[in-house]
């Protein structure tokens, strides 16, 4: 079994699939599912170092796509939404969210609230450009951040 995990993380380290895969699972992190990037992203900078800039692009842009289609899943559900009663603390959200307007965005990284933020812009019609720029900048800064303080801390 170790050797086939090593072989997995060989190949998976190899720069023709590694940004692949950092796309997919940045990606796939940034919808509703729960699954988290930054192991796969730091892993692979520790692997090769000469690939930091190209990692944090392809997560930063597999992670932004991802928020987009949460955006975009938020705006198509606008309807369904619109059904269920509003508590208080739902309608502060929603007021802070309107408030805000798409720089609410920039918090697309934090987890557990980041993805369904997304959704919530979407639903709430915010302007889909903006929102998308916040969330590449909000999501750039998080994986910078991280990226380099775990490199700080482990090498």
């Amino acid at each position: 079994m170790e050797l086939w995990i090593n072989h997995l993380l060989a190949l998976l380290a190899l720069p023709q699939y590694s940004l692949g895969t950092v796309f997919v699972v940045s990606f796939i992190s940034a919808t509703l599912l729960p699954l988290g990037s930054e192991p796969l992203v730091f892993g692979l900078i520790k692997l090769n170092p000469d690939l930091l800039w190209q990692v944090i692009a392809v997560a930063t842009l597999g992670n932004t796509l991802g928020g987009a289609v949460d955006w975009w899943m938020g705006f198509g559900a606008h309807k369904v939404a619109d059904k269920y009663g509003r508590s208080s603390m739902h309608l502060r959200a929603l007021a802070w969210l309107e408030k805000l307007g798409p720089k609410a965005c920039l918090l697309a990284w934090l987890p557990l609230v980041g993805d369904p933020l997304c959704a919530v812009a979407g639903w709430l019609r915010l302007p889909f450009w903006p929102c998308l720029l916040y969330m590449a900048i909000g999501k750039f800064l998080r994986y910078l951040f991280f990226t380099s303080t775990l490199l700080g801390l482990f090498t």
